[in-house]
């Protein structure tokens, strides 16, 4: 592979969820800060949970059937990839890794002569409110990856063309103290086979492993039996690309701990890992590690 381009950094998660009223609830149940609702012009909505390290969460349930619904129809990737995971894996779970890139474009140039583009490159625009009510317009372009037959996640390289001037610091205070993403966990029935894909869309070396090393985080592969013995989550139905887990740098593990147990939250202590396992508005699995 000819790189032009730098190895693309973590962007932000997709979550699909029935209900943001739910998200929004469980999320502050665990102690994060959840940015008021943001609704795409295309059908769908969000709450997204903002970290320091200039990553995010976003939840993602369907505000308007109809108008998604015509979306997909007029060849929406988003739309169209959101609403096949919930019809195979339920309306809460964990659907897409996004990259960040300079050039949406030129992604999809690479998809496409790769074979794994998931269908043509979608702009748009949407309106931003930050936690004072102080409101901008964010713009995007994005391009998808995906494997032929992959019905259970894929990717896709987010160009952030106007960002919103906007002070997020108060959302970015988590009384969890959560402060970025480190790693993200898939699960795979055959995690070598996904070397090419995850290689391509991150414009990483593909190399032998199945640990990506993007610039700011890392995004692993397992095997379902490897999964549920690192962190004891069941790794559910058998799939040829699960995303399954997220682990969060967090300032204290005594911190986490004590705020779940206040929640009466059911967690599980790991090695250095505080484990919570996916919940409605919560659908996958959330790891919680102290970082100096």
């Amino acid at each position: 592979m000819t790189k032009t381009m730098p190895a693309h950094p973590l962007d932000h998660l997709v979550l699909p969820t029935a209900s943001l009223d739910v998200a929004r609830a469980r999320l502050t149940s665990l102690g994060f800060v959840v940015a008021p609702t943001g609704v795409h012009p295309f059908g769908t909505e969000n709450c997204c949970v903002f970290l320091a390290d200039g990553t995010y969460l976003e939840p993602l349930a369907v505000g308007n059937e109809e108008t998604a619904t015509d979306a997909i129809a007029e060849g929406n990737v988003f739309v169209a990839r959101d609403r096949v995971y919930r019809e195979t894996r339920g309306n809460e779970g964990f659907s897409a890794v996004v990259l960040g890139t300079g050039n949406a474009d030129a992604d999809h140039r690479r998809y496409v002569q790769a074979g794994l583009s998931a269908g043509d490159v979608l702009s748009f625009s949407r309106a931003f409110t930050d936690a004072m009510g102080k409101s901008d317009t964010a713009s995007f372009k994005l391009a998808f990856a995906s494997d032929s037959g992959a019905t259970d996640a894929f990717l896709f390289a987010c160009e952030r063309i106007n960002a919103p001037d906007i002070d997020r610091t108060a959302l970015q205070a988590h009384a969890n103290g959560a402060t970025g993403i480190v790693e993200v966990v898939a699960v795979s029935a055959a995690p070598a086979d996904q070397r090419r894909l995850i290689s391509i869309a991150a414009n990483t070396e593909e190399g032998s492993g199945t640990a990506f090393d993007l610039p700011n985080a890392t995004l692993t592969v397992l095997d379902p039996a490897d999964f549920a013995a690192r962190f004891g989550i069941p790794a559910g139905a058998p799939s040829k690309l699960l995303f399954a887990g997220v682990v969060f740098s967090a300032r204290s593990a005594g911190v986490v701990a004590k705020l779940l147990a206040a929640g009466s939250i059911e967690h599980d202590i790991r090695g250095n890992d505080i484990v919570v396992q996916p919940a409605p508005g919560q659908g996958t699995g959330f790891i919680f590690r102290e970082t100096r």
